[in-house]
């Protein structure tokens, strides 16, 4: 017999500023704790010493967090000129040095082959999988790895302001799965003389950003486990927000609930991926076809 999972049957968002210091794992098992949910997951890792928003999806609501990892994203970023490090970042230790420093014309003249469809590579130390281990863990072992090559969407890459002669300001927006490590690492390497990332700081992701509701790492502990806690919470819904939503009638709600394909009462584009509701109420995700709702997501209240 599976053995019964403790906690409360809560779903929603919870959008949490994350401290520089603090893994992402580490603030989902947090908020989880703290409001005592059943289950929980992020939308998209940040590295350990990278701060900004980090989506926690509790409940039924992780059954959402595709449409917010494949979601566009905003990212702030400080890069140091003149020094490469192993892990791309602060945290590692000095590969190569150069005593060039670009000026502003020559950074915005090599922007744009950093926009659009790009190819990337991830950092050696990264998550990515070689041969069913992590990078990051065969590079503390000192190995060199030969990293595929990845597609990336940047849709903005912009130098926002000179810090000093050695590091500079960025503003990025890109699609599922960029590695801002890699873009200054490229970026140093296309300028002939070598950069890391000194900060990152995630701005905002699909719905989601830090000028809503939210919460800080030392909210969190200080609300745990009380009722105040749940005003922090946002909507289930709040997931879907860029995802065409579909009305539909009590029968049709029930027949979506079951698994079964119903017909909606508003439209969307053949084959587009879209979800139903219900007074207000996401009921399934699926796809639209001949006024139908074919779900493939059934949320569960």
């Amino acid at each position: 017999m599976a053995r019964r999972r403790k906690g409360r049957d809560i779903s929603g968002w919870v959008i949490v500023d994350k401290p520089a210091g603090v893994g992402s794992t580490d603030v989902v098992s947090k908020v989880r704790w703290a409001f005592e949910a059943k289950k929980a997951g992020h939308a998209g890792t940040l590295d350990p010493s990278a701060t900004g928003l980090l989506a926690v999806a509790l409940g039924e609501a992780t059954k959402t967090i595709p449409f917010i990892t494949d979601a566009l994203k905003s990212y702030s970023f400080d890069v140091r000129f003149g020094m490469s490090t192993t892990t791309d970042d602060a945290e590692g230790e000095v590969l190569e040095t150069s005593e060039k420093r670009p000026g502003d014309a020559e950074i915005i003249a090599a922007l744009p082959q950093f926009r659009g469809q790009i190819k990337q590579r991830p950092p050696q130390f990264s998550a990515v999988k070689v041969d069913g281990q992590r990078a990051y863990d065969l590079a503390r072992e000192g190995e060199a790895m030969d990293l595929a090559e990845r597609d990336l969407w940047v849709d903005q890459l912009d130098l926002i302001e000179r810090l000093d002669e050695d590091s500079a300001r960025f503003e990025l927006v890109c699609g599922k799965g960029g590695y801002v490590r890699s873009i200054a690492r490229d970026l140093g390497s296309d300028l002939g003389c070598h950069a890391h990332v000194l900060t990152l700081r995630r701005v905002w992701s699909g719905p989601f950003d830090l000028t809503g509701l939210h919460m800080t790492w030392d909210q969190i502990e200080e609300l745990a486990r009380t009722p105040e806690i749940d005003a922090y919470l946002l909507p289930l819904e709040a997931g879907l927000a860029d995802v065409p939503e579909l009305k539909c009638t009590d029968l049709a709600a029930t027949r979506l609930r079951n698994g079964n394909p119903a017909q909606v009462l508003t439209s969307a584009e053949f084959g587009e991926t879209a979800w139903a509701s219900h007074d207000g109420l996401a009921v399934a995700i699926g796809t639209y076809r001949a006024g139908q709702l074919h779900p493939s997501r059934v949320i569960v209240r």
